[in-house]
């Protein structure tokens, strides 16, 4: 008898696996592989969706199989290349594959699905002879990516630090177009993820006139859930596209996928905060592996993690042919300056000079007026009398408040001093902008940040104060770059403080135009140096031979468990007893939570991950059964939290 091997919808880890239930006479012609169903749960009593994985033939069983309720749709849309990433990047991450596909899979619009199987089939794309061109120019400075995509390499690329000739974007962003279209007139599809809808509209921008017609899909949450379903119905035919997105993009079921890339991997936004946590990287990794396409992880910095994999021979290091960086100068203040510790007189000198040809970005650590206050009398930094978070002021002379619960402190008092009086400690992108605009009288300021989002300026003279990551491209590019208030993003207490630093700099550098001075304010020590000699490589291999004799991330995988305190330890030792190869100092905890219960951190090789995954899995499936006994007793219930490849030791 043939069955259908359904895999449940639904978070609870127990039923994450495969289900058999027979077919119906009248669902037989329907009941194909990829389809979504209703299924009957018999622990629950209700009928739950799930996916059609397959046909097999029945085993043995004591018990009568449940039939399909219904096949709710006819389209299948769940490939079974897309079951198997999925399943396969769940099982790394210790997780369910049904939370994978809640990602990967939109939620079913009919409207849109009925209009998608009247439409007429979707015509193969062309690359025009005039794109065709572009891409050969502007892919000429990397000699051998074009034959590296094609064999399916992985390669980490240094993108070239400047914006675009001809478009307000930066050069990055035309490299990877080029590599899609490159890949798609091979007639193979390509997946570009991105951070943000900001970097995804740079790369639109660079496709824009050069991609033929309906070839690019845009994969993000700005846009309505059936016009997301409609783009992921498109997928599904047999025709290329270049797909971009955030993300979950990487798991998006294009046609015939030739290349994968990854721009700036070391943004926090391309880590899953979903269980079960897996990284855009670590999903680009485990898909190229199992389709053999090409993998490109772009940036202007380089991360410890894709680091490693070069060291380890697993990724290609590819650099441009002809070495270009940003003019960056080192700017410490000296003694006796009249402009106080934020803006040397180098780099105050250098603004002046720039703001003659055009426009000058700012770059500072915080937004608004002033993030942080302090005791006027003691230097205490000052906290919210109800949930001890920092006080700030959102212009002169108004009443104080939280930064996390928003709420007002007119009257506070110094628990240390008992004194009455605040003082600010820091300037945000408000204040900077109010301060330069006195010293740069009869120049237009321009504020970019969080509050004020701001994608692109004009070429005409202007202070443009931008927060980390906000800031605008420039027409032409900025004449000058002051990077402000670093050693300040240097002192959080982050094991990857650095790499961001180096990052956030880096990006703003590549905003300058050719030759324009960068000027690093305060700042000297590795970080400085990798900026100034623009060599990041170096700087993520420094950072992972001081990391490895201490088994810090990524030079060995960390995963973290939380629940009861009992539950916990258990854990643990059952996994020094399946893991014999964990060493002595593997495990770090446990250590109470403030919300109450336990967490233990455990280290491993990356050779052990395997079992080290399957045993935290099944620890989790069983706490999860004893938690439904218990609940069904009254008893109390308690939950096994499980999450892999954390990238701090200090969650």
């Amino acid at each position: 008898m043939t069955v259908a091997r359904v895999l449940i919808d639904s978070p609870l880890p127990q039923l994450d696996r495969l289900f058999d239930y027979t077919i119906p006479a009248e669902l037989a012609a329907d009941a194909v592989p990829g389809v979504r169903v209703r299924v009957p749960l018999r622990t629950a009593g209700r009928v739950v969706d799930g996916y059609l994985v397959e046909l097999g033939e029945a085993e043995p069983s004591e018990r009568p199989l449940s039939e399909l309720d219904s096949v709710v749709s006819p389209v299948p849309v769940l490939r079974r290349s897309l079951y198997i990433l999925a399943r396969r990047a769940a099982d790394r991450a210790a997780g369910g594959a049904g939370d994978i596909l809640r990602l990967a899979i939109p939620k079913r619009m009919v409207r849109a699905e009925k209009a998608w199987l009247a439409a007429p089939a979707a015509e193969t794309p062309r690359v025009s002879a005039d794109a065709l061109r572009w891409v050969d120019d502007t892919l000429a400075s990397y000699p051998g990516l074009t034959q590296g995509i094609s064999s399916g390499a992985r390669l980490a690329l240094d993108a070239p630090p400047h914006p675009s000739a001809d478009r307000v974007l930066g050069a990055w962003a035309e490299l990877l177009g080029a590599v899609a279209l490159r890949t798609l007139a091979a007639g193979r599809s390509a997946l570009i993820v991105v951070p943000d809808q900001r970097d995804q509209d740079q790369v639109l921008a660079a496709l824009a006139g050069r991609a033929p017609e309906g070839a690019v899909i845009r994969d993000d949450a700005r846009r309505s859930g059936p016009e997301r379903y409609s783009s992921f119905l498109r997928l599904l035919s047999s025709v290329p596209a270049i797909v971009i997105g955030n993300r979950s993009t990487v798991y998006a079921p294009a046609h015939d996928v030739g290349c994968v890339m990854l721009w700036d991997d070391g943004d926090p936004l391309l880590a899953e905060p979903l269980s079960p946590g897996v990284h855009a990287r670590d999903a680009a990794l485990v898909r190229q592996e199992l389709e053999g396409s090409a993998l490109v992880f772009a940036g202007h910095t380089r991360t410890t993690d894709v680091e490693r994999l070069v060291q380890l021979g697993w990724v290609r290091d590819l650099s441009a042919q002809r070495r270009e960086s940003p003019t960056v100068v080192l700017s410490a203040t000296h003694e006796g300056e009249s402009r106080g510790a934020r803006v040397p007189s180098a780099a105050f000198a250098a603004a002046r000079e720039a703001l003659r040809h055009g426009p000058v970005l700012v770059q500072v650590a915080r937004p608004g007026y002033a993030p942080v206050l302090v005791c006027a009398d003691c230097r205490t930094p000052a906290r919210c009398a109800s949930c001890t978070g920092p006080l700030r002021a959102k212009r002169p002379g108004a009443t104080p408040d939280c930064g996390w619960c928003g709420r007002a402190e007119p009257v506070w008092t110094c628990l240390n001093c008992r004194s009455t009086k605040l003082r600010m400690a820091s300037s945000g992108s408000e204040r900077t902008a109010e301060e330069l605009g006195r010293a740069f009288p009869g120049i237009r300021v321009v504020l970019a940040d969080g509050g004020h989002p701001l994608a692109e300026v004009d070429g005409r003279a202007a202070l443009v104060i931008a927060t980390r990551g906000a800031e605008p491209h420039a027409a032409g590019g900025y004449h000058a770059v002051i990077l402000l208030d670093g050693d300040r993003m240097l002192m959080a207490e982050q094991l990857r403080i650095g790499e961001s630093c180096l990052r956030w700099w880096s990006d703003a550098a590549a905003l300058a135009a050719p030759g324009a001075p960068v000027h690093l304010v305060g700042v000297s020590g590795p970080v400085a140096r990798a900026l100034a000699t623009w060599t990041q490589p170096a700087y993520a291999r420094a950072e992972l031979a001081d990391r490895e004799p201490l088994s810090m991330p990524p030079t060995v995988r960390v995963a973290a468990v939380e629940g009861a305190s009992a539950t916990v330890t258990a854990t643990v030792e059952g996994l020094r007893t399946a893991v014999p190869q964990l060493g002595p100092a593997a495990v770090l905890g446990p250590v109470p939570l403030e919300e109450g219960g336990v967490r233990a951190l455990v280290r491993f090789d990356y050779a052990h991950g395997a079992a080290v995954a399957e045993h935290l899995r099944a620890a989790v499936v069983a706490d999860a059964l004893r938690a439904r006994r218990s609940t069904r007793d009254r008893g109390p219930r308690t939950t096994l939290r499980v999450r892999l490849d954390v990238p701090e030791l200090d969650l």
